[in-house]
């Protein structure tokens, strides 16, 4: 088992990796469970999976489960969304000293965490990730949110967990597009920071797309230990380190919103064109070379990620593509900052990005792919 920690002024957490994790979940929340009845928040999908674990988990350790169930996919993270959830800890009585589990892949580990954030001032919650993507990303790190009509997470806040507990045995329920959608940030970790980490992805991520043991445990506990590493040195993206996740973000969500946020495109999808489009945008614009963009492109599609423009039949032109980033939360004063390579594992953070060029190069892959 690996244990990464998060280290934050006052608020440090451990991050729990391991295959068949889920087992000894009683006993490592029993430090923040104050009542015996515990409030769960989960997927459908991951309870009908796995809730029988969990339940059994904690019935060990003395407790029992009241239950939350909400559908999967972004719609969960809505307005009526939160307001249900809320109703319903409020119902059970949530005080701001007891914690919540949320249990399922980032959607409910958002909208459970911005709950979270807001129920009485804050109350405390702990992530039980089930998905690949949530294990690598969404769970560590503290960003919690909803969506709205103008765009994906524009309300949200920062609260972290006191606990996340991955099982690398959960994967092995996820649908394969899934699991390639969540190993897209396992790829982005490489790309923005790690050669080492990338070049061993580039010959072992079969074996971590297979769940073979020791390959997805070191690519999740390696993507967790970077993630934290940022996270600790700019907790709220202040300074420009954490902005690095960023990576394939900006194209990705305005593809995401071009899609209309569905199953067309899933977040990791879109992530996975994004590393592509920021690297070929990086080589267009002379800040890295063309072997860069062509080793990203290769990687994400040899782990069977969308790397065209083309594979997503859209209708559109470049600048559809460049005012949907006009919402992108990380906005300030106008400008909006791109993630761009100097090589792999080289990301910077680029303030002087034009989004008229942004269009005209997006054009450019429209029309040539």
């Amino acid at each position: 088992m690996a244990v990464i920690p998060v280290s934050l002024a006052g608020r440090s957490y451990e991050v729990h990796v391991a295959k068949g994790l889920l087992e000894d979940a009683g006993k490592l929340s029993a430090p923040f469970l104050r009542k015996r009845i515990v409030p769960v928040v989960a997927d459908a999908a991951a309870w009908a999976a796995h809730g029988d674990r969990l339940t059994s988990a904690l019935a060990t350790a003395g407790y029992e489960i009241a239950l939350y169930e909400t559908p999967g996919g972004e719609s969960a993270k809505s307005w009526s969304g939160l307001e249900r959830l809320t109703d319903w800890l409020l119902a059970q009585g949530v005080e701001r000293g007891d914690h919540v589990l949320a249990f399922g892949g980032g959607v409910v580990g958002d909208l459970t965490g911005f709950a979270c954030a807001i129920l009485k001032r804050g109350c405390g919650f702990i992530q039980i990730p089930t998905t690949l993507l949530a294990q690598v990303d969404s769970s560590v790190g503290g960003k919690t949110a909803i969506n709205t009509a103008a765009g994906k997470n524009l309300i949200g806040a920062f609260h972290q967990p006191s606990l996340v507990l991955a099982d690398t045995a959960c994967l092995a329920t996820l649908p394969l597009r899934e699991l390639r959608a969540g190993y897209a940030e396992v790829l982005k970790y490489g790309v923005l920071g790690d050669r080492e980490f990338f070049d061993w992805l580039r010959a072992n991520g079969a074996d971590v797309l297979a769940l073979e043991d020791a390959a997805i445990e070191h690519a999740v506990s390696t993507s967790v230990a970077a993630k934290a590493r940022i996270v600790a040195e700019d907790e709220r993206e202040t300074s420009g380190a954490r902005a690095l996740l960023n990576l394939g973000h900006t194209f990705g969500h305005a593809l995401e919103a071009e899609t209309g946020f569905s199953d067309r495109l899933l977040h990791g999808e879109g992530v996975a064109l994004g590393m592509v489009l920021a690297a070929r945008y990086s080589a267009r614009t002379g800040l890295t070379d063309a072997e860069t963009a062509l080793n990203v492109t290769e990687a994400v599609d040899a782990a069977g990620l969308p790397a065209e423009i083309a594979a997503l039949g859209m209708d559109c032109a470049g600048r559809d593509l460049a005012d949907h980033m006009l919402h992108d939360k990380k906005m300030d004063a106008g400008t909006l900052p791109f993630i761009l390579l100097r090589s792999i594992g080289a990301a910077f953070l680029a303030k002087d990005v034009a989004l008229d060029d942004v269009a005209a190069f997006l054009d450019e892959q429209l029309q040539a792919h």
